[in-house]
């Protein structure tokens, strides 16, 4: 992440230290989460399609989807706890 201006962007980062910066508080747990479920139709081919094999492309751009969503979750309450970067992110 060359030329971060942490006042501006919240980093990201699955390490547990940050190369060249050093971590002076600790905020706590930061988390985020989300459920969500394509429609029925899409349910239906992507049933059809697990059948013959191949990617679920429907369901690769929903987990794309839902990934984001929970990192803006994330960042949005560790900017409300006044950090400016999370550290060790691990997804599930």
């Amino acid at each position: 992440m060359a030329n971060l201006n942490l006042r501006d962007e919240m980093m990201l980062t699955n390490l547990y230290e940050v190369p060249g910066r050093r971590i002076v508080e600790h905020f706590g747990l930061v988390h985020g989460g989300t459920v969500r479920a394509k429609h029925f139709g899409r349910d239906l081919f992507a049933g059809l399609q697990n059948a013959v094999g191949g990617e679920l492309k429907a369901y690769t751009e929903l987990m794309e989807e839902a990934r984001a969503e929970a990192i803006s979750r994330m960042q949005a309450q560790a900017k409300e706890l006044g950090a400016n970067a999370v550290v060790g992110v691990y997804f599930t």
